[in-house]
């Protein structure tokens, strides 16, 4: 059964008392669900598929991967081979940092459990120094895995889309981004979800104010 990002009330109340515009977004777009996969091993793997491919593809290689190895587990993966893993669409560099995740996992180098008791920015900085997953990748993970409600990624462009579409700011550098960062927080994650959402196309009239690249001839 397919699990959503959880919240509800007490978030929206709070992201709409500090910023009207976000507050008309939410009134606008309504409750958004977005899928979460708790297992954060499952959701490291599910991540690395997903790089720098279409949607499209990211689902039916992840579709493939749970259809032949069942639950996405650290020793379900070190148990078939790299041929195995790569059948079901995966290049040959991501089966290698599918793999190396799973190695440190399972000798205990990498206590996936420990990060319970972490900040965010440990976390972090935990789980990008692991092949294959950077801040942005640490961060996603963090949000649609663990469910951290305080998450809004700089490195996004969908995100910086969005805030661009919502506030009409033509860019979004790293100063006005933590000003928006600070006022959406401790519930970012909530905020993460209607910015996503409206860079998306989720409402009617909205563009984006970037200016518009000039091409040649």
């Amino acid at each position: 059964m397919e699990q959503y990002f959880q919240y509800g009330d007490a978030e929206l109340s709070y992201l709409k008392s500090k910023d009207k515009r976000l507050a008309e977004i939410i009134e606008k777009i309504g409750m958004v669900k977005r899928r979460v996969i708790p297992d954060l091993f499952a959701a490291l793997v599910h991540s690395i598929i997903g790089q720098q491919i279409s949607t499209k593809a990211h689902e039916s290689i992840w579709r493939k991967t749970v259809e032949k190895f069942g639950d996405v587990t650290p020793s379900n993966i070190l148990s078939a081979t790299p041929e195995e893993l790569q059948s079901v669409g995966l290049s040959f560099r991501k089966v290698e940092y599918i793999r190396s995740a799973a190695e440190k996992i399972l000798s205990g180098e990498f206590d996936i459990n420990a990060f319970h008791d972490m900040t965010d920015e440990e976390v972090c900085n935990r789980l990008s120094s692991l092949k294959g997953l950077g801040t942005w990748s640490a961060e996603m993970l963090m949000l649609f895995s663990m469910q951290r409600p305080d998450i809004l990624s700089f490195g996004d462009l969908a995100i910086l889309r969005g805030l661009r579409m919502i506030y009409h700011h033509r860019r979004i550098d790293r100063k006005l981004f933590e000003k928006y960062r600070r006022r959406f927080s401790p519930y970012c994650s909530v905020a993460s979800l209607y910015i996503w959402a409206v860079a998306g196309g989720a409402v009617d009239g909205m563009k984006d104010y970037a200016p518009k690249t000039r091409k040649n001839g």
